[in-house]
């Protein structure tokens, strides 16, 4: 997924209100961004950090910009540190996997000949993310979660981890997956990392022990779990590779 044209560079002065953030651009003016990322942001919201922004050109918006990429600093395997780009914008993450899915390149997933998105189900007015079918196979429901979580100094420091706050709309997402495994179908949580500097994905049981507990209990019902983490440039983002889950 390439953005739809040039990103401007700058640095973040604060985050605040959640989807609010003062950056400072590099032509030396404050400009008020859109920040599309309701949980903590840990870790990608430090003041000074570089920032990128998309222009927003949709004439009823609000603000005149979009903050899709953050930077973080980390170490690599040597203990060198250096700067990592991770997309923030959490509306992004159904973009990518659908033109991933589309062009077969999430291989668990590959196959089904209809993709729908936002596909109303069960008996609680929820929708899914993506719904496969294929005449010849089971239903296979897809919800996906935008993860941006890495803490170099915490419990599992190579790890991407989710949530980054606590989720009890996360949760409700994990139980209504059990109910549909249950009934017969196919049903996969999708974490789509959004940055290309990790090992492999965990829960941060620590943050939200409920989520985890969620979690444990959809597996045993039969939920898949899938993760991939992602290419981020200021140019665009794209799936990258297949991570394993230790959970």
């Amino acid at each position: 997924m390439r953005y739809p044209e040039a990103l401007s560079e700058g640095r973040l002065i604060k985050r605040y209100k959640r989807f609010l953030a003062d950056v400072l651009m590099k032509n030396g003016r404050t400009v008020v961004a859109h920040c599309g990322n309701p949980g903590s942001m840990m870790g990608l919201a430090e003041p000074n950090s570089r920032v990128f922004l998309l222009p927003n050109r949709n004439p009823t918006a609000k603000l005149a910009w979009r903050w899709e990429i953050a930077s973080q600093t980390v170490p690599d395997a040597e203990g060198i540190s250096g700067e990592v780009l991770v997309g923030i914008n959490t509306n992004l993450a159904n973009r990518i996997v659908e033109a991933s899915l589309t062009a077969g390149r999430i291989r668990a997933l590959a196959g089904y000949p209809s993709i729908r998105r936002e596909v109303k189900y069960g008996s609680r007015n929820s929708r899914i993310d993506f719904l496969l079918e294929d005449g010849e196979r089971s239903l296979c429901y897809v919800e996906v979660k935008s993860v941006t979580l890495r803490r170099p100094d915490g419990p599992d420091p190579s790890a991407a981890q989710f949530p980054d706050a606590k989720t009890e709309r996360g949760a409700k997402h994990l139980a209504e997956l059990a109910d549909l495994a249950k009934a017969g179908d196919r049903a996969v949580m999708l974490y789509l990392v959004q940055r290309s500097d990790c090992t492999h994905v965990s829960l941060a049981d620590d943050i939200d022990p409920a989520y985890a507990l969620a979690f444990a209990d959809a597996r045993a019902a039969g939920v898949e779990a899938i993760c991939y983490d992602c290419k981020v440039t200021p140019e665009g983002i794209e799936l990258g590779k297949l991570l394993p889950l230790k959970a």
